[in-house]
């Protein structure tokens, strides 16, 4: 029976995800300092990578494959505004730009506690939507054009 993806399944499978890209992104960050010299370059780099990384995963993969390596665990599929086949790239994009909000990183100092508060309002908002709607859409779903992530399993 498939039924829109509840709040529960959907935190667990980021939180799957995030572990994945979290460890690729502490090794090249990693690499990264041991070459550089300079924290401020490497800070920059480190922003850019990572926002690239993060949101790069997720697009790749829900347009490609309509699930992430945690969606495929939490059995969720990610679908397009038809409801039936992958979002494109360009949904996924925008269904999960918060995740790039880690670019604000590149402002040295500041620019992390700014990314990061961003992405913060963003997953309470994510929240608060997915448990309001009663298709389980949040506003970057709607944003996307109306993908939806579905319980297929």
């Amino acid at each position: 029976m498939v039924r829109p993806g509840e709040l529960l399944d959907r935190f667990v499978a980021r939180l799957i995800d995030g572990v994945i890209v979290g460890v690729v992104g502490v090794i090249i960050n990693f690499v990264l300092g041991a070459i550089s010299n300079s924290w401020i370059l490497t800070g920059f780099f480190s922003a850019v990578l990572t926002a690239a990384l993060y949101l790069g995963y997720f697009a790749y993969f829900e347009s490609t494959r309509g699930q992430t390596i945690g969606k495929q665990v939490m059995k969720l599929k990610t679908v397009g505004p038809d409801h039936v086949s992958n979002p494109t790239l360009e949904q996924a994009v925008r269904r999960n730009i918060y995740m790039g909000f880690s670019i604000a990183g590149v402002i040295p100092i500041f620019g992390t506690l700014i990314g990061g508060l961003a992405t913060l309002v963003s997953v309470i908002m994510i929240a608060v939507n997915i448990n309001s709607d009663p298709q389980r859409q949040h506003l970057f779903d709607r944003f996307a054009g109306g993908t939806q992530v579905l319980k297929i399993g």
